[in-house]
Parts: C-alpha cells; structure tokens; sequence
C-alpha cells in the first residue's frame, strides 16, 4: 500500500536572498538538501516558493492581474524563466546527494479559473511519488481560462495537492518559528501560538499581517488562508523555521519541534 505523502512546502524567503533580486540562498539550500536526506522520509512532495526570483518580475510585469497589455506576454515567459533558475539550483542540491527528485513544472500541467486551480495532470505525480521519486513544484505563473494567466502560489498548490492527494501532514518551512499573536518581525509583544484550531485561526486572521518584502502571493496572511482548505480536510499542518538547522528534519521525522501546529479542532 503506497504511504500517504507528507507534503513540505520551504518558503521563498527561506531559499532565496529575499531583497536581492535572482539571488539564491545556497547554504540554506544546501542544509535542507541535508537534512531532507538524513530524514529518510517516504512519500514525499517538495514545493517552493519564488523569493527574489519569481516575486519581483512577477510584480513588475502585473502577472497575478492578468492579461491587460501585450508586454506581459513576456512577463510571464520571464517570470517562468526565474523559477526554473531557482529551481535548478534546488534541483542540484537534492541530486548531488543523491535524493531522487525530478522537476513538475506547473505552468505545464495545470490550469487555474481566475487564479484558483482548475484542473491539474496528476497521473506522471503519482506514479512519481509510488516510485519513491520526490516530485518538486514551486510557485508559477500558469494559465488561467479567465484571465489568460496568473501567479500560482506555492501555497495554493500545497492546499490543493494536499487534499487531492490525501496527504498525511503538511510541513511548512518558513522564515520565523510559526504563527504570532502579531507580526515577530515588527512587534517585540509577539507570541508563539503552539497549537491552533482551524476556527481559532480564523478568529486570529486580521492579527497575522504580511511581510515588508514583496510578495505577489499574500504574506503570512495568503498562506494561512491557503492551507485552511487542507486544514478543512483533517490534514495536519505544522509550521517550522526554515532557516534554523534542524527544524525541518526533526519536523520529518516526526519529533517534537519548536513550531505552530494546526489542525481541524
């Protein structure tokens, strides 16, 4: 019987110099290549965000908008091109330790309704996943039947392969230890929440406010509203920090871990 997959999403902000337009963060790269490895997980589904790859090109072509001017119709050829070239940095991490991942590009394979997936081939991912393949997805600019094209999240994708996939858990690897009374970035009152329903969250939602940093997708905010649907579901989700050696192999493994972990209620 093939293990129901854990899904781990690892932020943009996390793999990439956030306010340094096409700049990888390799050493993070390098570590979480490391410590996916050293977990030995089974049935796993990567999927990253675009950080100051995909966000700024993105943002100044108006991608997410859609179709408004001829220009953009290059945007979106450009925006594509800088997720490859994050992602072929994650793709040579993974491979030259020998985990076996293989790129799903979503803007080939599926298609959104104004900006909501619509449809998605899922037959080569499963098999993929059934093989012991790690297939690794990341944020997109895809087409769209009503807008022509659109920015994809990263945490979108997570939400609804989650659910469609029957995932086991959801891991996400962000860039601070997990959900906050308010902002930790901006307020120094700010307070670790370890544990929250899905209907405490809600209540929560107007206190979590978004990066500084641009982000197309919806900050902090975006992603709760995302994982919700998966939430909504009975599919656990925790949130980790990325950007801490350690947290996303212990958060595999299953072992206790610094974090906000969310489920149904």
């Amino acid at each position: 019987m093939t293990l129901k997959p854990t899904i781990l999403k690892l932020g943009g902000s996390v793999i990439t110099e956030k306010e340094k337009p096409l700049t990888p963060n390799l050493h993070a790269i390098g570590r979480l290549a490391d410590e996916i490895s050293q977990s030995k997980v089974h049935s796993l589904i990567l999927v990253h965000g675009g950080g100051s790859f995909g966000h700024p090109v993105a943002k100044q072509y108006g991608i997410a908008d859609g179709y408004v001017d001829p220009s953009q119709v290059l945007g979106f050829a450009a925006t594509h091109l800088a997720m490859t070239l994050l992602n072929s940095w994650v793709m040579e991490a993974l491979i030259s330790r020998n985990i076996p991942a293989v790129e799903v590009n979503p803007s080939s394979c599926l298609v959104t309704i104004d900006g909501r997936i619509k449809n998605m081939e899922l037959k080569p991912l499963k098999k993929m996943v059934k093989m012991g393949i790690i297939p690794v997805l990341y944020g997109d600019a895809v087409p769209d039947t009503k807008k022509c094209f659109t920015i994809l999240s990263g945490d979108q994708l997570v939400s609804w392969l989650a659910i469609k996939l029957g995932a086991d858990r959801i891991i996400m690897g962000a860039d601070v230890d997990g959900l906050f009374s308010a902002d930790p970035k901006f307020d120094s009152s700010a307070k670790l929440i370890e544990h929250i329903t899905l209907e405490e969250l809600k209540n929560l939602e107007n206190n979590i406010q978004g990066s500084m940093a641009t982000d197309v997708t919806g900050g902090m905010l975006g992603k709760m509203r995302e994982v919700a649907h998966a939430i909504d579901y009975d599919i656990k989700t925790m949130i980790v920090n990325a950007t801490i050696s350690g947290m996303v192999y212990k958060a595999l493994k299953g072992e206790k871990v610094n974090g906000t972990v969310i489920e149904k209620g």
